[in-house]
């Protein structure tokens, strides 16, 4: 019999869990014995922390932070020290940071400011999507083997917050191609297997300077398909799920021996316009295809309580946030909207996405490409794998795309002003309006004055319809019930080096 794409990924994730769990992985060992073993809805494809493709790509962030330190670190809604002990700004354009002394990389190597220098280096040499979070700084030197000095281009208020996604390995290492499969870093947690998309194996790094991590390991297999993660769940092979569709959560909850755990989350759907592409250079055109939307109906019928319709560019928890007039459900004015375009006949465009982005995400496409239909807009659907949707994602090669986006800092200059400046180019859109707006606020230390400018750039972006912007999504994490010490995270990037078993 041939197997569907859909049935071989689910066979395979299965085979790898299996692999994973029992003992063997397939490059390097497995998780020590009693490890947790968690698996996340995507699959990670590089654990270098600079690689270009995956700089803030969901999946590898997660195990990023497990095997690597950010000299700050994010406490629900509070920035705390993480490498560096302190921090202070001095004057509008230099910022001074303490690090820990005593801190060791997991190959025994002492952490150094000078390390630190070097990863900056790295970071701003390697163009990717976090490079807008670091155009504005300068310079960093190492002062002494504990002190690092960062100069900025003007005031940057944000340099802490970015901060929390500068992750430190050695200098020397900084640009080995090893890194890819077995990094070294100063975390919680050392890798001691990793085949991509497939499964990641981490061993407690008992050297941590935060302290030893409460279980010996982590194993971290990729099930493709949900229902099968589920049953893996139910039946024991897994303590912990995430995220678990707002459809599937029946299959969980009341379950003996597993439990519920969900927080508004930080990430949401967004499908983008590539607006240096004809049709959609024209605002008209990105219009009437908001307007062909239902999405009141769409989002509510699919996702229920699992997620609400966004009224802004970004989620309404996240800092930025600045509520925006809907767009109302409009056919027939979507249909004069074209014609006013000189598309009176509609036109055919694609929409690439990969199922594994999100919770239905195949569903919610499908419904959009159906209202599309009927105003005479021919979507063919393009539903690939995820390095090659990277691959195009990064070099604009493509119509419309569809995908989940997750604000990591839970503020708006991560998403806003990392994503929608005509430098940063991402979805081919240029406003140098916008990119004033987008600067002073990177640059504004004053909180109150921050959330101005973040409005004025939330509106610009809606008003201009550069995307659609349809749900924003709640959190479920499934895990067995004898866990404790777990705390739902609303970047989907919980802290496991705090999970233990009863």
């Amino acid at each position: 019999m041939e197997l569907g794409r859909r049935e071989f990924l689910a066979l395979t994730g299965l085979a790898a869990s299996a692999v994973a769990l029992g003992g063997c992985a397939r490059a390097g060992a497995a998780a020590p014995d009693g490890s947790l073993r968690a698996a996340f809805g995507q699959p990670v494809t590089d654990l270098d922390p600079y690689n270009a493709g995956t700089a803030v790509d969901e999946a590898s962030l997660i195990v990023k932070r497990l095997v690597f330190d950010t000299l700050v670190r994010r406490d629900g809604d509070r920035l705390v020290p993480g490498l560096a002990a302190s921090w202070k700004r001095v004057g509008d354009t230099t910022w001074v940071f303490q690090l820990r002394q005593g801190v060791r990389f997991h190959d025994g190597g002492a952490v150094t400011a000078r390390d630190v220098v070097a990863c900056l280096e790295r970071t701003k040499a390697v163009k990717s999507a976090q490079s807008a979070l670091w155009a504005t700084v300068k310079s960093a030197r190492a002062d002494g083997d504990h002190t690092v000095t960062f100069e900025t281009d003007g005031p940057m208020a944000t340099l802490p917050v970015n901060l929390t996604l500068l992750f430190i390995v050695p200098a020397r290492l900084v640009a080995d191609p090893a890194q890819k499969r077995r990094p070294i870093g100063s975390g919680p947690f050392r890798v001691t297997g990793f085949t991509p998309s497939t499964n990641v194996e981490l061993a407690r790094f008992d050297g941590y300077w935060g302290g030893p991590a409460a279980l010996p390991g982590i194993s971290m297999p990729f099930i493709a398909e949900t229902s099968s993660a589920i049953t893996a769940l139910r039946n024991g092979d897994v303590d912990l799920l995430w995220p678990v569709p707002s459809d599937q959560l029946g299959e969980v909850r009341g379950h003996r021996g597993v439990r519920v755990a969900a927080v508004p989350s930080w990430t949401y759907y967004l499908t983008w316009f590539n607006c240096g592409r004809k049709p959609f250079t024209d605002p008209r055109v990105r219009r009437a295809m908001i307007q062909a939307l239902d999405l009141e109906e769409i989002v509510g019928k699919l996702f229920g309580a699992g997620a609400e319709r966004m009224r802004a560019p970004i989620p309404s928890t996240v800092f930025g946030f600045a509520e925006q007039p809907p767009y109302p459900h409009d056919p027939g004015a979507a249909r004069r909207a074209l014609r006013d375009a000189g598309l009176p006949d509609g036109f055919t465009t694609t929409m690439m996405w990969f199922d594994a982005t999100g919770p239905l995400a195949r569903e919610l496409a499908q419904s959009m490409i159906s209202a599309w239909d009927e105003i005479g807009v021919t979507v063919t659907p393009q539903s690939i794998e995820k390095a090659q949707w990277l691959q195009r994602l990064n070099a604009l090669d493509w119509d419309m795309e569809l995908q989940t986006n997750t604000v990591t800092t839970g503020d708006a200059a991560f998403t806003l002003g990392r994503l929608y400046t005509s430098k940063a180019n991402r979805m081919g859109y240029k406003n140098p309006a916008l990119d004033k707006v987008l600067a002073a606020a990177g640059a504004e230390q004053d909180t109150a004055a921050r959330a101005r400018l973040y409005a004025e750039a939330c509106k610009t972006i809606w008003s201009d319809a550069v995307g659609i912007f349809p749900a924003a999504l709640t959190t479920a994490y499934g895990l067995r019930s004898d866990l404790t010490g777990f705390t739902p995270a609303a970047n989907n990037q919980p802290d496991l080096s705090a999970v233990r078993r009863g």
